[in-house]
């Protein structure tokens, strides 16, 4: 089972009851290729609420028409971390920090300096910089059916609803014809899953953990495959995906003797 704090793998039974429940609920088009591109190209809530149009079909015919791309290019802004388009912007907050010892020593030494001086001693003054996440852009292909057919039937929709697209109009919008913030994206995929679809613990991230689980688990590809789908910067980070799913541990104990 998923360690603590870590988003639940849904099983692909559990997978096919989120979309027909989906069906079941206001705006299945948008939710279904919401929900499609975390299970299928497994991309973060974040860089979800960020696409554009432009980033999975190309705009014809002065914004009533659309070709669906082949491969999605997701920006290194979109990614973990980046204050992309100034949308996802947060306000960090130190809760820890850490030294080398030559470092630690030489700040002991300054502040040493500096109090023997009398001057006011501001503890902010020494702390190391913060490490920002670079953020990776990978190209992503389309292939998958459900996946394509829910993207090309959610925009069919705009259309016919009187919407003339654009490049850079967001991929999806609210009920209000807003922008979605990474927040909101959030909780709104854990409610489906969740309480749309009683999957316990849950969460946005799912759909991410599922792809990647699948992709080294089942498919037996290369932590590099799935490091290059998941835009993961470390390969260590991936490598948390080698944890066997659950329906793996449920299998090991529902057949003992």
């Amino acid at each position: 089972m998923a360690k603590s704090g870590q988003a639940r793998v849904p099983t692909a039974t559990q997978q096919r009851h989120l979309f027909e429940v989906i069906q079941q609920h206001r705006h299945p088009e948008k939710n279904t290729a919401i929900m499609q591109i975390s299970f299928k190209l497994g991309l973060r809530a974040q860089e979800i609420s960020l696409l554009q149009i432009k980033e999975i079909a190309k705009v014809i015919r002065a914004g009533t028409d659309f070709q669906l791309l082949e491969i999605m290019s997701l920006p290194a802004a979109y990614t973990k971390g980046a204050d992309a388009m100034g949308r996802s912007t947060s306000h960090y907050q130190r809760k820890t920090i850490s030294f080398d010892v030559e470092t630690f020593n030489k700040v002991v030494r300054q502040i040493e300096k500096l109090a023997k001086a009398g001057a006011d001693i501001d503890p902010e003054n020494f702390y190391p910089p913060v490490k920002k996440h670079r953020g990776k852009s990978r190209d992503l292909p389309m292939v998958d059916p459900g996946l394509r057919q829910a993207l090309i039937g959610y925009l069919n929709l705009r259309i016919s609803n009187g919407e003339k697209l654009k490049p850079s109009s967001p991929l999806f919008i609210t009920q209000k014809g807003g922008t979605y913030s990474p927040n909101t994206l959030q909780e709104h995929m854990a409610l489906m899953l969740r309480d749309w679809a009683g999957i316990e613990k849950a969460s946005s991230h799912s759909g991410r953990r599922s792809l990647i689980t699948n992709v080294i688990h089942k498919q037996k590809k290369s932590v590099k495959i799935a490091q290059k789908i998941a835009g993961h910067v470390n390969p260590s980070t991936t490598l948390i995906y080698e944890e066997p799913p659950e329906e793996v541990l449920e299998d090991a104990l529902v057949n003992l003797e």
